[in-house]
């Protein structure tokens, strides 16, 4: 929910995209100005544009070596403004209407409802870029710092944040969403044993409460320190803004995706069960993924121990398997697990019972079909082939109905498509996810 709530501040306040939301609210302490960061993935995501940060713990303060003349780091010149923005929803469906609102679990019949309502005040933060120039003069980097040591090991890149959004005030997020006698109370009925599913949320932001930040790249040698103002990366994705976002979603997927198609069926099988067992269980997602994203960085071997055994045969199979291929295969895993945390929860559900129901090819080809339209731009309704809907029983045709609207699009039975809200990153994601579990599952 926080995730949700800092990106959409961030579409508000930022239209250029150069600041990066805030993925949990647990570790927010560590992107504040001069924080220190490090870069999870070497490259961004077509589902996932933000890069990937990670937090160290460490501020630039902690690695310098101190002054001439003892002056504080904290001292240096920082400029703020305020803010506010507020959001109020209240939708409602009864009878055989039907309600398409984000994020909701959709009601295709019977009656629907959602509201939310929010007002946070952020505050703009950024530190005078004269006066880390000052700095830099001033002070050098500790080269024999236990955490520079480290960098130097492993060749990684440094960031320091620049520049930050936070929340000047406490504010709180409600949120109720509730569905009944339609399809997805049906859904529910089968797995939960619930006719009726109603969901209250809510999350209260802490004043001072990072919200979301931007960085410029430190370049260190011999102790001397400098700032990367123009990263490449900016350049790179600006150029891809050209082609169209399906072709860029299909390269990437495809090439994300290549070890799959040298394994063998039983090792296809073992990684869909693992994946499947992580669909249902959050927390195993991300003891999944950090311990892929861990393979890479143990160069002096490699050891994979849990205490799930949803996740032993597939960890088991790895510890015994060469280092080039289990390095591919972390990286296939890792990405396929990244479309997956871009989902909503409902999403992974309605994916379970799609593969149960073995039409995840046809919904594969229905979303490669939406991206082909332009869904980053506006809110132009448009068609599709009404084929891609006709499935052998209506409730197939309703699941995916309801698997498509939760990333952002309206679908009618006759092929109409309306989008909402820019959807291309959660449709794109949602490509992955079914590119991965049609691969995995081996339907044609």
């Amino acid at each position: 929910m926080f995730k949700k709530i800092t990106k959409f501040i961030v579409n508000e306040m930022d239209p250029s995209k150069e600041l990066v939301p805030v993925e949990s609210i647990a570790h927010n302490e560590h992107f504040r100005p001069l924080c220190l960061l490090i870069k999870k993935r070497k490259s961004k995501r077509v589902f996932h544009p933000d890069p990937y940060y990670q937090h160290t713990r460490f501020t630039l303060h902690d690695v310098l070596l101190p002054g001439k003349e003892g002056k504080s780091i904290e001292s240096i010149h920082q400029d703020s403004s305020q803010f506010t923005l507020t959001q109020t929803r209240a939708d409602q469906a009864d009878g055989d209407l039907r309600i398409s609102v984000d994020p909701a679990s959709v009601g295709l019949k019977g009656a629907a409802s959602l509201s939310n309502e929010f007002s946070i005040k952020p505050e703009k933060k950024s530190v005078s870029l004269q006066s880390l120039e000052e700095l830099r003069r001033e002070r050098q980097v500790n080269m024999d710092h236990s955490f520079i040591l480290q960098l130097r090991r492993t060749d990684t890149n440094l960031y320091v944040v620049t520049e930050t959004l936070e929340a000047s005030e406490e504010a709180v997020y409600k949120e109720s969403t509730k569905a009944s006698g339609g399809f997805m109370a049906k859904f529910y009925a089968t797995l939960f044993a619930k006719t009726t599913r109603e969901n209250n949320q809510g999350i209260v932001i802490p004043k001072g409460c990072t919200l979301a930040f931007r960085t410029t790249q430190l370049h260190i040698k011999d102790g001397a320190w400098y700032l990367g103002h123009i990263p490449m990366e900016v350049m790179v994705i600006r150029s891809l803004q050209a082609l169209s976002g399906k072709k860029i979603a299909e390269k990437e997927v495809k090439y994300s995706c290549r070890i799959f198609l040298e394994l063998s069926s039983d090792l296809l099988s073992i990684i869909l069960n693992t994946i499947k067992a992580v669909m249902r269980d959050k927390n195993l997602l991300e003891e999944l993924s950090q311990k892929m994203e861990e393979v890479p960085e143990q160069n002096d071997g490699y050891e994979l121990k849990t205490e799930s055994p949803d996740l032993q045969g597939l960890f088991s199979t790895l510890q015994h398997s060469p280092r080039d291929s289990v390095l591919l295969l972390a990286e296939g895993i890792t990405y396929v697990l990244d479309a997956l945390r871009e989902l909503m929860e409902d999403q992974l559900l309605l994916l379970l019972e799609s593969l149960e129901r073995k039409i995840v090819s046809q919904q594969l080809k229905l979303v490669e079909n939406l991206l082909k339209h332009d869904l980053k731009n506006g809110m132009w309704p448009f068609f599709l082939d009404a084929r891609l809907l006709s499935f052998p029983h209506e409730e197939e045709q309703r699941l995916t109905i309801a698997l498509v609207e939760l990333s952002g699009v309206q679908l009618q039975e006759d092929g109409s498509a309306v989008p909402r809200d820019q959807p291309f990153e959660a449709v794109a994601a949602l490509f992955v996810a079914l590119y991965a579990l049609n691969l995995l599952s081996g339907s044609k």
